[in-house]
């Protein structure tokens, strides 16, 4: 299995179930577009997406958090762009980019939960994938560690 997690010889053949593959292109598209709504949106999806009430902080406070969500936009373009690679030139890494989807959805899960909680006034798709997303990268790890059948 580490053999599998961290091959050797990083090459362009996916070994392990077709599934993974397919449902991690799916997250690769959610995450680059979530990144660019985190950069281009007016108030970086703070408000608009995250339900954060920017407009019961003062202005400054509000600017602040709109540029932390556009830096962490790029931050996400930047996995999200790692992500493309993989699937275009790498894909024997794919079961290592589901164990580090699994690493920041379950530190984000911990974060949120337990250390550092952010209010918000309604339910933020983030906080929902959060519940759900460490489950299924798991899942589609020990997916992507199976070899297919020939």
């Amino acid at each position: 299995m580490f053999e599998k997690l961290f091959p050797k010889t990083v090459d362009n053949q996916y070994r392990g179930m077709t599934v993974a593959r397919w449902i991690f292109v799916a997250m690769t598209i959610v995450i680059v577009g979530r990144s660019l709504a985190h950069i281009f949106l007016p108030d970086g999806g703070a408000q608009s997406i995250a339900t954060i009430p920017l407009d019961a902080f003062p202005p400054i406070a509000a600017s602040v958090i709109i540029g932390m969500f556009a830096y962490w936009g790029l931050s996400q373009l930047l996995l999200g762009l790692l992500y493309v690679l993989v699937l275009w030139r790498y894909q024997s890494l794919i079961p290592l980019m589901w164990f580090s989807l699994f690493v920041e959805w379950t530190g984000r899960f911990l974060l949120g939960r337990f250390y550092k909680p952010i209010e918000t006034v309604g339910t933020a798709p983030g906080a929902v994938g959060n519940h759900f997303v460490p489950v299924l990268a798991i899942i589609m790890l020990a997916l992507s560690l199976r070899e297919r059948k020939s």
